[in-house]
C-alpha cells in the first residue's frame, strides 16, 4: 500500500522515457508514470523537449489504480497553478452560491426507497382523489 494520494505535490527522478511519457521514480518502491498529455500545456509534439532521463522533477499524483496501484502523475499542475489576485478574491466574497433544492422542506435524508414508497402512493392517490373532485 501506498502512502502517496490524489492531490500530492511530490519530488521525484525521471527513469524512462517513451513516446507515450516519462516514468518517475518516486521512491525505491514506488514509480509512476507522466503521460505526454501531462507534461504541458498545449501540444507536446516529442517529450525529450521537456524531460530527460536523470532529471529531478515535482509532479502531482492525478491518479492511483486501486487495483493495480498504478500512480499517474503531472507536471502541468504544478505548472499552472494559478495564484489568486486581489481582485479574484474580491469577486469570490461578493458570489452566493447556489443551491438547487426540489423542496428545501422536506428532510427525507437517505432512507430506501420501500421505506417511503407507501406513504408517496398514498399521498400520490390523496392528489389525484382532489384533482377529480374540482373537476
Amino acid at each position: 500500500m501506498s502512502n502517496y494520494r490524489i492531490g500530492m505535490q511530490v519530488h521525484g527522478r525521471v527513469t524512462g522515457i517513451q513516446p507515450y511519457g516519462a516514468f518517475v521514480t518516486l521512491d525505491s518502491e514506488h514509480q509512476g508514470l507522466i503521460h505526454i498529455s501531462e507534461c504541458h500545456e498545449g501540444y507536446v509534439k516529442s517529450i525529450t523537449d521537456y524531460l530527460k532521463v536523470g532529471q529531478t522533477v515535482d509532479v502531482v499524483v492525478l491518479d492511483i489504480d486501486e487495483y493495480t496501484g498504478k500512480i499517474s502523475l503531472s507536471l502541468r499542475c504544478v505548472e499552472s497553478q494559478p495564484q489568486p489576485t486581489v481582485s479574484d478574491l474580491e469577486i469570490y466574497k461578493t458570489f452566493r452560491h447556489k443551491h438547487f433544492w426540489t423542496n428545501r422542506h422536506v428532510h427525507a435524508g437517505f432512507e430506501p426507497i420501500a421505506n417511503r414508497l407507501d406513504r408517496w402512493t398514498k399521498d400520490s392517490l390523496n392528489r389525484l382523489n382532489a384533482e377529480e373532485r374540482t373537476l
